[in-house]
């Protein structure tokens, strides 16, 4: 079995899409999941599976709860390892003095085109700030996140992916989850 991480897109906030996580722990184990486990109310779940494959998974997943609640959600699916990978790799945690209360990780459903994220350049937002490496976009918003500009929509348009965001503190306790 291997250990996955599952961030579903938009439930839960502001009182739109409202799933309980009790019931999404119970959908999880439908499926044959193992060690489910919710991280807060937005869709955050840790789980084991013999499924290998993160398309499938995140298949399942999105018609088993929209099979369930009724409710059309994405999910997107990373292993513990690419966590742990995200976790380490953060740029504005390498030498620079950044409050990590105000950093964030966009995951994205896929690494953008090659020719897109190569060209994209994005408009100068002083002072929020982002690095897109890969499928993560690491996010620096000193004035918080509700304010910025860099939004899961934003990039969603601007990259052509499915987009969610969660701040620094949920990502590393969904690694220390998922390393447990």
């Amino acid at each position: 079995m291997r250990t996955f991480i599952s961030l579903l897109r938009g439930i839960n906030v502001g009182g739109q899409k409202r799933i309980r996580m009790r019931e999404l722990v119970t959908w999880y184990e439908s499926l044959n999941f193992r060690n489910v486990k919710t991280c807060l109310q937005s869709g955050n779940v840790v789980f084991d599976s013999r499924i290998d494959d993160p398309g499938v998974l995140a298949a399942l997943l999105e018609e088993r709860i929209a099979h369930n609640s009724g409710v059309r959600v994405h999910v997107i699916i990373r292993t513990a390892g690419e966590l742990r990978h995200v976790v380490a790799d953060n740029p504005f945690l390498q030498g620079q003095s950044i409050d990590a209360g105000r950093l964030h990780i966009t995951f994205l459903s896929r690494a953008p085109p090659g020719t897109q994220a190569d060209t994209f350049r994005p408009a100068h937002e002083d002072p929020d700030r982002f690095v897109l490496l890969g499928k993560e976009v690491y996010l620096y918003c000193p004035h918080g996140y509700g304010r910025t500009k860099f939004s899961n929509t934003f990039f969603e348009k601007t990259f052509g992916v499915i987009a969610t965001t969660r701040n620094w503190r949920t990502v590393t306790r969904l690694l220390g989850m998922a390393q447990k």
